[in-house]
Formats: C-alpha cells, structure tokens, sequence
C-alpha cells in the first residue's frame, strides 16, 4: 500500500498539480496586495476617502450599543455584522486573479502553437479514377494506368 502511495505521489499530474497550488497561493497574495493596496485607495479617494473594506450593515448590536466608529470596534463589541465592503474587495481579487490567469494561459497557448512544426505535406494521393492510394509525385496510376 506504501508502494501504491508513493507511486501515486510521485506521478507527474499530482506533482504538477501541487506546484500550482503553491505557486497559486503566493500569487493570490500579490493580488490582494494589489487589490487592497494598489486599487481600492484610488477608488476610496475618488469616492470622498472611503474604505471599501470598512462597509457592513449592523445586523445585531453588541456592548456596547451602537453606534460604531468602524468594523474593529463593532467586532470588539460582538455585535454581527454583514461585511459587504469586505466581501466586495474578494470579488475584485478573484477578479484581478481570474484576469491574471486567463493572460498566462492565452500566453502559454501562443506559445505553443508557435512550438508545434507545421503538418506535413502528405506523401500519397488517390487516383481520381480507381481510388487507389499513389505516391504523391507518381504521373500515372500503378493499377488502372490512367494519366494523372
């Protein structure tokens, strides 16, 4: 059964597989960095400094009774909340990610298409009169004779 593991986890698929995992968790990093840092401040300051992370609707208050200076304090008081800002900046980072993504694929497919050789000529063609396969650069059939 050990046998039967170790082959399974060594196959190529599964260690693939695991390098994309890794590689694909350090990449959602930077795309929420991206997110968080680089694109909704903009966004933020262009709607009177708003903090997108910071909107949540107050579904039932804590202790203290509102109101709440922001999301930490109403958290430190226990009160639920909906947390619809932050639920936003996740829909931008799968965004920026699926974007991410969809221009490494369309890049690794150029790049194979370019890799692939052309196909090649073919080397026989039928007799327009028997059907019968011929060579390609033969004038007349071998089992009708007729002129090609």
């Amino acid at each position: 059964m050990l046998k039967e593991f170790r082959e399974f986890a060594v196959r190529g698929n599964v260690v693939d597989m695991a390098v994309g995992i890794i590689i694909g968790t350090a990449f959602c990093a930077i795309a929420n960095s991206l997110v968080n840092d680089i694109l909704m401040p903009p966004i933020g300051l262009l709607l009177a400094g708003t903090d997108f992370s910071g909107f949540y609707l107050l579904l039932k208050p804590g202790q203290p009774p509102p109101p709440y200076e922001s999301l930490a304090a109403a958290r430190e008081a226990g009160a639920v909340t909906l947390n619809y800002g932050a639920f936003g900046n996740a829909v931008l980072s799968f965004l920026v990610v699926a974007w991410a993504a969809f221009f490494l694929v369309r890049g690794a497919n150029r790049l194979r298409r370019q890799q692939e050789p052309p196909p090649a000529a073919p080397a026989s063609k039928t007799c327009a009169y028997c059907q019968t396969s011929i060579p390609i650069a033969a004038s007349r059939c071998p089992n009708c004779t007729s002129q090609l």
